[in-house]
């Protein structure tokens, strides 16, 4: 009797415990883990976490949510498939905005595979130190460094000349370039001083400016860039590349020895037709970084055909309808952009992220993800 009733008061507990985690807003876990606030060690601890998982092949490895989501360059597969099955080793070059008030980290950051060097951008979203989302954009070698929104750029500085050997260097991909460059712009790991902080909302609103400078850019706006602004694509320099500078009075495309501020106020960005799905979904306040996914549409036909603030008529970008995939990260200090960090790649045109509705995905508003 006394046998049963101890089974009877563990089966009670074991009820009040579960119905305590389900009023508690807890998703029972796969993997294990400790629950608790996750600071910005512990999150890109999780990244870390997930490159091990793949390059081991193995998500059994995560402490996962039992209803966790999975994308890959806007696709939503098993966790497990994709990229899972092809990469080998983490990469170098790892580019963090950790979000600790609200369980989010992203990270922009080389990975190999079977084929090579791939860059890679990584949002994980950390509920009770259990990964629930994880979205994936998978930069591969086709996606040629620089260059991606219409202008030519050269790689970044520091490319190793060719060894004596007969065997050839890397080749300068995205992927190699980064990891060449070893660690990032120290300017992203500097905290601003605490009385400079902007506020969450203010961060995004920078960061929604140059989207909307960009799209159909007519040299007219606010563009909020600081004078030492500079951008880099897939690796290579867009912006303040050394290279003699085009007039931008008779130019018919930007270029990237221009500034930041140059090459908006130029107009000539104007074959941008639509930036879309804008999902800001990291925000670190300390460090003054915003992270965001977005697609760029240009439409061709006629949009390529515009006029430009000194009144000339041009013509410029793609030629047939195409798209960009963009993970784009900004340095924000006193309301101005002083760095823009952005992989890319091309998926079918008019592609959605996986994450956001067909309305929402053909949408240019900012959209605050990150709570």
């Amino acid at each position: 009797m006394q046998k049963i009733t101890s089974i009877v008061a563990i089966g009670v507990l074991l009820a009040c415990a579960c119905a305590i985690s389900i009023f508690a807003g807890q998703t029972p876990a796969r993997g294990g883990a400790a629950a608790g606030p996750c600071d910005r060690a512990c999150l890109e601890g999780f990244v870390d976490q997930y490159l091990d998982a793949l390059a081991a092949r193995d998500p059994k490895r995560l402490p996962l949510t039992a209803n966790v989501r999975f994308t890959e360059n806007g696709q939503r597969l098993p966790l497990g498939d994709g990229f899972w099955n092809a990469a080998t080793a983490k990469g170098i070059y790892r580019l963090f905005v950790t979000d600790p008030q609200f369980g989010n980290v992203a990270f922009i950051g080389t990975v190999k595979e079977e084929a090579g060097n791939v860059m890679m951008a990584l949002r994980l979203k950390v509920v009770n130190r259990q990964i629930s989302e994880i979205e994936t954009i998978i930069v591969r070698p086709a996606a040629a460094p620089a260059g991606g929104r219409g202008g030519a750029a050269p790689p970044r500085a520091g490319t190793p000349a060719a060894p004596p050997a007969p065997a050839a260097p890397p080749a300068p991909t995205g992927a190699n370039l980064l990891d060449q460059m070893g660690k990032p712009d120290p300017l992203y790991l500097t905290a601003v001083p605490a009385a400079e902080r902007m506020s969450r909302e203010d961060l995004i609103k920078v960061a929604n400016m140059y989207f909307t400078g960009m799209q159909q850019n007519d040299g007219k706006g606010e563009y909020p860039f600081a004078d030492d602004c500079d951008r880099f694509e897939n690796a290579g320099k867009t912006t303040n590349n050394g290279r003699p500078k085009p007039d931008p009075k008779t130019a018919t495309i930007y270029d990237a020895s221009w500034t930041c501020k140059e090459q908006f106020e130029s107009g000539l960005i104007h074959f941008v037709s639509r930036i879309r799905d804008r999902r800001y979904v990291a925000v670190d306040q300390e460090r003054g970084l915003v992270y965001s996914f977005a697609f760029f549409d240009h439409m061709a036909g006629k949009s390529r055909t515009y006029q430009v603030p000194d009144g000339r008529t041009v013509t410029a970008g793609p030629n047939r309808p195409w798209t960009w995939e963009i993970a784009e990260l900004f340095k924000i200090e006193k309301g101005k952009i002083r760095r823009i960090e952005a992989i890319l790649t091309e998926p079918p045109y008019g592609m959605n992220s996986g994450w956001s509705s067909w309305e929402d995905g053909l949408s240019d508003r900012a959209r605050d993800v990150t709570k």
